[in-house]
């Protein structure tokens, strides 16, 4: 599965992106800070059986946020995070939620699955598949069922009854019994394709940083 350091450095990319005129070291910590924060249901399942990727991997997460971020910014009369944080904290806030929904929860969605409408439902959902151009077939793709020629994997993967994540930091998510860990692994990069990913993130937000800091 995807390590913290590969949500952080696709949420840096999501970040210079779209931050724009509102970019700022500080501001870029925010929504690092707002991706990583998606992993920390890792400890909550020390006390509650399958909350990892279920409590703070729902999609219903970044929808809330969104729409308090919405609410605060075009329904209030007088916007609550324009007046603690400055002009710029509206669009921070914003990406902030992006990257959280297409960074911090996006990834584990195509790597393992979340619970992705939990509390509302309790079911882990993968996206997996494949899409091509073929000169037999034309367009082929195996994510949704259309009556493709080629099997299409069931998205379902159980209950968080029926699911739980082993990490370094909670080697017995079922709660049943204390296995004897004979290494604790933390993952940082599980192929090239995220190593790619993370010194992209990393040059991109440093050069971001540098060039900020120097026009001022």
């Amino acid at each position: 599965m995807p390590s913290t350091l590969v949500h952080v450095a696709l949420g840096g990319l999501v970040g210079c992106a779209l931050l724009a005129g509102a970019f700022s070291p500080r501001a870029i910590l925010v929504v690092l800070a707002a991706v990583a924060a998606v992993d920390l249901d890792t400890f909550l399942g020390w006390v509650v059986v399958g909350a990892h990727r279920s409590a703070t991997h729902t999609v219903l997460l970044p929808l809330a946020l969104g729409a308090l971020v919405v609410w605060d910014v075009r329904v209030r009369e007088h916007s609550w995070l324009r007046a603690r944080f400055g002009a710029t904290a509206p669009r921070v806030a914003s990406v902030a939620v992006v990257a959280v929904a297409f960074a911090g929860i996006g990834p584990d969605v195509v790597t393992n699955g979340v619970n992705v409408l939990w509390p509302v439902h309790d079911q882990f959902y993968e996206v997996t598949g494949r899409t091509y151009l073929s000169d037999q077939k034309g367009f082929v793709q195996t994510f949704v069922d259309l009556g493709n020629e080629e099997p299409v994997k069931d998205a379902s993967l159980g209950s968080t009854k029926e699911r739980q994540y082993h990490t370094g930091a909670d080697t017995n998510p079922d709660r049943k019994g204390e296995p004897e860990v004979q290494e604790r692994i933390f993952p940082l990069a599980g192929s090239g394709t995220q190593l790619l990913l993370v010194a992209t993130g990393a040059l991109v937000v440093a050069g971001r940083v540098y060039e900020d800091v120097r026009g001022r």
